[in-house]
């Protein structure tokens, strides 16, 4: 489930020109952090993320905040549990990066590019490296949209929350939850 932080790091690659010498904002209203589970070997399930947010500085400084407590998994105990075993009450999780603002200020309204991106996930006190292709659109001089470029996955050893995961399974009494999941993120910045 802690693939979905991955997907934030999609909104780093944000951009400004010199000419728009501005922080960049999230729109929280228009972005979108999904990631996936799959249980018992064939069940395949959509959770999110809602109320995110963020700034990229002029000189290419990201910090996105995922509130943990707003996970929707379309069931609300889930959500419960998750919270308080999974997340362990947290309040976010911050995903940071230094972005060369260059590359898309390069681009023109309706112009398009891909980057690489490393981030660092900050979660339950472990940070964690993140390496990730973005697509990013310029959509008009004052909106940008990152989305993932590829399949994204992390796995819940990595983020340090197999334990609850495994009190997930416990709980549900389900033979098994998936330890790698796709994220799939959707971050609008604009100025």
């Amino acid at each position: 489930m802690t693939k979905l932080f991955t997907t934030a790091a999609i909104a780093l690659s944000i951009t400004a020109s010199a000419a728009m010498a501005h922080d960049w904002n999230l729109d929280a209203q228009t972005s979108h952090l999904a990631f996936g589970s799959i249980k018992n070997s064939y069940l395949g399930e959509t959770h999110a993320f809602s109320n995110l947010s963020g700034t990229v500085t002029e000189s290419g400084q990201v910090s996105i905040q995922i509130p943990l407590s707003s996970v929707e998994t379309g069931i609300d105990i889930r959500n419960e549990r998750i919270g308080k075993y999974v997340f362990k009450a947290a309040p976010t999780a911050t995903l940071t990066a230094a972005v060369d603002m260059d590359t898309v200020a390069a681009l023109h309204p309706g112009e398009t590019t891909t980057m690489e991106l490393e981030a660092t996930l900050s979660l339950l006190g472990e940070d964690v490296d993140v390496y990730t292709e973005i697509f990013v659109a310029r959509l008009s001089d004052s909106r940008v949209m990152i989305t993932t470029n590829d399949m994204l996955f992390l796995d819940t050893d990595e983020l340090g929350i197999d334990a609850g995961i495994d009190k997930l399974q416990e709980l549900a009494s389900l033979d098994s939850i998936s330890r790698a999941t796709p994220i799939t993120a959707r971050f609008i910045f604009e100025h």
